[in-house]
């Protein structure tokens, strides 16, 4: 039974991928990817890594999900308003009507060249050499002094603590690009109508504050089973954006000084913690009597930024396309 679910899940893995692919439907290109990226989650929780299933889940299939049907709106209106024409997934219909020779030769050749790709990935991996150090051995003998019980946790905010902060920094500054480009382009927030948000808005309500208790839930988890600060905050963009949605909280590319300090908020805790531990000699080598607490004042304050950081990425964007 496990194989044949297994199995069943590898088709519609590919089914979803060719369909969103080839698809000449925009909107149902983008429906397809979110189906991809949940049934992606659903396999990475089936090879027993729930921390990167709830991470695709959230930020994969939910918030880039959300951005592209946001730039699918923005799209189609544009060119409504621009050259009068149909909608772009109306229009790719239309030209599907025609001669589709050479739409056909491109699939066929990208499906191709992927298939080539795919198994000379899996040929990489057949061939790969027994590796000299095995790490899930040698992070279990460390865990007593990484003061955490879950191992991902320990990896990466205790034995390789610096790649995460390197990551927290690249995704900063990403919002800050962003956040330039947007204010060239920014005309205003955007004003939507009262009635025609009703649902949206008693929807949003109900599942905000239930978002929230997750996103703690999944921050205090993440010491010991899977969660942490990447997840929480995850789920911190996914409530900005459903709010956003219903019309409670603006878009806009020139955040209030209040959400600015939050932004960088986690980045500062990391480096001001990284700058007291260190005298032990390494960077982020914390003493074992503070790990724990060290760690989670470092993920309270990563969940806050990671949660704006990602929200803010939506709102700057959606704010600036829409007219």
């Amino acid at each position: 039974m496990s194989l044949a679910f297994d199995l069943l899940l590898i088709a519609a893995l590919l089914w979803s991928a060719g369909r969103a692919l080839t698809t000449p439907d925009l909107f149902r290109a983008v429906v397809l990817f979110i189906v991809f990226g949940l049934l992606m989650a659903l396999a990475w929780a089936r090879l027993g890594a729930p921390d990167i299933a709830l991470a695709e889940a959230a930020i994969g299939a939910g918030l880039t999900g959300a951005l592209l049907l946001d730039a699918l709106g923005h799209l189609r209106s544009s060119i409504r308003q621009k050259s009068g024409l149909i909608a772009p997934s109306a229009a790719h219909r239309s030209e599907g009507t025609g001669n589709n020779t050479p739409t056909y030769f491109l699939n066929g050749l990208v499906i191709a060249l992927s298939t080539v790709l795919g198994l000379a990935l899996v040929w990489a991996l057949l061939e790969l050499p027994e590796p000299a150090v095995r790490l899930p051995e040698l992070v279990a003998a460390e865990m007593a002094a990484s003061g955490v019980a879950h191992p991902v946790t320990a990896v990466l905010l205790n034995f390789r603590g610096y790649d995460t902060l390197l990551e927290v920094a690249v995704l900063w500054l990403a919002l800050l690009g962003v956040l330039t480009v947007a204010r060239a382009r920014m005309p205003g927030p955007p004003r939507l109508t009262r009635s025609s948000l009703k649902v949206p808005r008693l929807l949003a309500r109900v599942l905000a504050p239930l978002t929230l208790l997750v996103a703690g839930y999944l921050l205090w988890a993440g010491a010991h089973q899977p969660g942490g600060a990447f997840q929480a905050g995850a789920v911190l963009a996914a409530a900005a954006v459903l709010l956003n949605l219903a019309g409670l909280l603006p878009g806009g590319a020139t955040p209030q000084w209040v959400l600015r300090v939050g932004l960088g908020f986690g980045l500062l805790v990391f480096l001001a913690v990284a700058a007291a531990v260190m005298g032990q000699g390494t960077l982020l080598q914390y003493p074992p009597a503070w790990a724990g607490a060290l760690i989670m004042l470092i993920e309270t304050g990563l969940t806050l930024s990671i949660g704006l950081t990602l929200a803010g990425l939506y709102l700057a964007l959606s704010g600036a396309t829409r007219k």
